[in-house]
């Protein structure tokens, strides 16, 4: 039980960064019918329903591929299919709409409950869905009427915001309803795409089959640039290798992405708590797509020092770095240099110059402890060498007292204290013992 105890509050812990982050967030969901007639679902959905809970602002978008198809076979019913849309004549949009409606109210009762013995217990969630998007037809193709497929014409984004307002989940399928009074069979994909845009969504969330993207060598990719998506993309295709929605959803996201959208996620329907795992945690279960690299080096400000006193505190308290209080952090914030990853400091240092003697220290270097098996520090350090060297410094030197072999790998040499600085000199703890490097420009 102790064990059990010690990592739950490991994980709350680790998990309230991200809390804070994304409360007040638009979060678009594109849920494909796959995803609904899995037996996870209902664990989507109470996970979904977290969500909401802790402030975040979400629309789900569903789509009904396998529920439409299903009924169609009932019907003894085929539809032909034009450059992968769907041909939805009159007899088909009447089992499109029955299908849809049917999964409408089914999500709609699942977010209802509320039983004492479900973790969606005391919970009060009101779904919305409406009229919010305006559809008009695709239209003839290449001589092919598609008849009742449509595409989106506008969507009512003050509508939807304001109803995210007052804390409802704004649900949408794959039906919308022209000008003149007709319904369109619209793909989810592009659905949950335009919505992510128009809204002006901080995330794109998607389901497949995979836990993501998967390379050749059977891995889940964990970030891709839109143009590496686009590789990735063409290679599904030309395998026919769709995994139930990835190739769907990828479009959506390389053009997400390009609008504007910060993130695309996508993650597998099939893992119980993906979703949460995705958002919650530093290194994510599935595969981003992201407008820039989820990690950069950038100088430090006046803002991040919260950030950077939550990854040093606990290297001063084991006695690994010099205690720096908030006052000194305020004053010397300009000469750090941070790594960020979703908006959390993972890693930061700093160049203390003393331009007399041409050499520079480099202090605080602090990397957290979940992302240590990477290259940071090296990255850090040659950020801070080439400050340095703008700065017509010829050295840098270093105090450690359990990084030694670290910094020797990276080309320092050991030194002794009458080498330092005079200024530093003065300032050495011989109690501390630490190591001193020094590394030529």
């Amino acid at each position: 039980m102790k064990n059990r105890g010690t990592e739950l509050v490991k994980g709350f812990r680790q998990s309230a960064p991200y809390v804070n982050a994304h409360a007040g967030k638009t979060i678009v969901i594109m849920l494909g019918g796959e995803a609904i007639s899995d037996a996870n679902f209902t664990n989507i959905v109470n996970d979904i329903a977290l969500l909401n809970s802790l402030g975040q602002r979400i629309v789900v978008v569903y789509g009904a591929r396998p529920q439409i198809n299903s009924l169609l076979g009932i019907h003894g019913y085929s539809t032909p299919y034009h450059q992968g849309v769907r041909v939805t004549d009159e007899s088909a949009l009447n089992i499109v709409k029955q299908a849809a409606g049917l999964l409408q109210l089914d999500i709609t009762a699942r977010f209802s409950m509320g039983l004492n013995n479900t973790p969606m217990a005391g919970s009060q969630i009101n779904v919305v869905s409406g009229n919010f998007i305006i559809a008009q037809p695709l239209g003839i193709n290449d001589g092919v009427d598609y008849v009742h497929s449509g595409r989106i014409r506008r969507i009512d984004c003050d509508g939807i915001h304001r109803q995210l307002d007052q804390n409802a989940i704004v649900l949408l399928g794959p039906v919308a309803s022209s000008v003149t009074g007709e319904c369109f069979n619209l793909t989810s994909e592009e659905v949950a795409t335009q919505l992510a845009i128009k809204l002006k969504a901080d995330k794109l969330i998607g389901f497949c089959s995979e836990q993501g993207v998967i390379d050749l060598q059977n891995n889940v990719i964990s970030e891709l640039l839109p143009n590496e998506a686009e590789t990735e993309l063409q290679r599904l295709v030309s395998a026919e290798q769709d995994g139930c929605g990835t190739a769907r959803f990828l479009r959506g996201a390389i053009s997400a992405c390009r609008a504007g959208v910060p993130r695309s996620h996508l993650i597998s329907y099939k893992e119980d708590g993906a979703l949460i795992q995705e958002l919650f945690s530093l290194d994510g279960i599935g595969t981003q797509i992201v407008m820039a690299s989820a990690e950069k080096v950038r100088s430090a400000g006046i803002d991040d020092i919260g950030g950077i006193l939550d990854l040093i505190r606990p290297l001063e308290q084991q006695g690994i770095l010099v205690r720096r209080s908030r006052e000194q952090l305020e004053q010397e914030i300009e000469l750090f240099t941070i790594i960020e990853r979703d908006g959390l400091i993972i890693s930061c240092a700093a160049l203390y110059p003393f331009p007399e003697d041409k050499i520079a220290e480099m202090a605080c270097v602090a990397v957290h402890p979940d992302f240590r098996d990477g290259d940071r520090g090296a990255l850090l350090l040659n950020r801070l060498r080439q400050q340095a060297k703008e700065q017509g410094l010829k050295q840098l030197f270093v105090l450690t007292t359990q990084s030694l072999h670290w910094f020797r790998e990276q080309g320092f040499i050991e030194s002794k204290v009458d080498q330092l600085p005079m200024e530093k000199q003065a300032l050495y703890n011989f109690q501390r013992r630490s190591k001193i490097l020094t590394l030529a420009l």
